[in-house]
């Protein structure tokens, strides 16, 4: 495997960085506090080509190979300390615009891929329920059947973008005694007749990734805007759950490079008892560790990259990369905020965000412990 990146991935890379520390890092502190989604940074990324990278060119996507992908997105995470930001990007990506280049007819593709993609549309998957969270596949939103549409009847939560989508991916069950084998999915427009949304969620981090409860109710969908052939959902949903493991924490490597080059800054430049806090091996090994997981997690990250281009990956693949970059990056997190002691904790140091955005790491896209559960299934056990 060659570990050197070509000269187009460092062209990205750099041109990446230089946006997103130029044009996305506008009040933040401020925007943190008001729980505020930025429109205006989601269409600079749009004009910029971030949403349609991995989107084939002939639908108006960049066509960019996995592993160009994920350099471009931890190259997003260094520039932009916008983590929300980072995170509805995600969202929209992996489990919006990916199902559809999979999964999607062609008219469904030319129709919505488009605007997925110049910043016109922004996507949502509408899949937990208030009563299923890890047990993604026992849901009770309703599809039936009627003539030339189907109606859907639930309630979805915790579903990020919500509040500002324009295309809801909706997962729904003809038969819910038939498990996982009746889940459809479907593409439900803002402003279908019987959708609604709840009031926006107040999050611990992340806050300016917007997230509410979506309601249907007696909603009608075109039998075209079926996703996929019905009883699909499965599949559709494992395809798209394992893109979103594998890349949707690449902007998060970025980050830990950007706490770890910041706090060598900081242990040099702050002195405590005549020399810097950086001669102590208390500050010094925090450094240490921080810089050996981020390698570490970076070499998880390319590498699946790599192999998913070539089509050569597993679930448990995936769920390693997952699992290890979002510990990594709440220890780091917790090592930068403790580095700089009481700064660190102050919010307009902009450290402490990091943590209370890192904490949801271990719960979006399934668990730490739904990714060890899937690991440990795969080794047999």
């Amino acid at each position: 495997m060659h570990f050197e990146l070509s000269e187009k991935q460092r062209e990205l890379r750099d041109q990446v960085v230089r946006f997103a520390q130029e044009q996305l890092n506008e009040d933040l502190v401020a925007r943190d506090h008001d729980a505020a989604f930025s429109t205006e940074a989601w269409k600079r990324c749009a004009v910029f080509g971030l949403q349609g990278l991995p989107v084939p060119e002939e639908y108006g996507g960049g066509g960019v190979d996995p592993l160009s992908v994920a350099i471009a997105l931890e190259a997003l995470g260094y520039g932009c300390r916008d983590n929300g930001l980072l995170f509805s990007l995600n969202a929209h990506m992996w489990s919006c615009e990916m199902p559809l280049v999979t999964f999607g007819t062609e008219e469904q593709k030319r129709q919505y891929l488009p605007g997925l993609c110049d910043g016109s549309l922004i996507g949502v998957q509408a899949m937990s329920e208030p009563g299923s969270g890890s047990d993604a596949f026992s849901l009770s939103t309703r599809a039936e059947r009627r003539g030339d549409r189907y109606v859907l009847n639930g309630s979805k939560t915790f579903i990020t973008n919500a509040p500002v989508a324009d295309l809801f991916v909706v997962f729904a069950t003809t038969d819910r005694a038939r498990g996982f084998a009746a889940i459809s999915v479907f593409l439900v427009e803002r402003g279908s007749s019987g959708l609604s949304l709840g009031r926006p969620l107040q999050k611990m981090g992340l806050r300016t990734s917007p997230m509410s409860e979506v309601f249907l109710d007696d909603c009608e969908v075109p039998v075209d805007n079926l996703l996929g052939r019905p009883g699909v959902g499965m599949a559709l949903f494992n395809s798209a759950i394992d893109w979103e493991r594998a890349c949707i924490l690449a902007g998060s490597v970025g980050t830990m490079q950007r706490q770890l080059e910041e706090s060598i800054a900081y242990a040099r430049e702050r002195t405590q008892f005549g020399q810097p806090i950086g001669k102590f091996q208390a500050v010094s090994h925090r450094i240490v560790d921080m810089k050996m997981r981020l390698e570490t997690a970076r070499l998880l990250l390319y590498r699946l990259a790599w192999r998913k281009g070539r089509g050569r990956t597993s679930p448990m693949e995936s769920a390693l990369v997952k699992l290890y970059v979002s510990e990594a990056f709440v220890r780091s997190s917790l090592d930068a905020l403790q580095i700089r002691g009481g700064y660190g904790y102050m919010t307009e140091f902009e450290v402490e965000r990091d943590v209370r955005d890192a904490i949801g790491s271990r719960l979006y896209s399934g668990t730490s412990e739904i990714q060890r559960n899937i690991i440990a299934g795969s080794l047999g056990l």
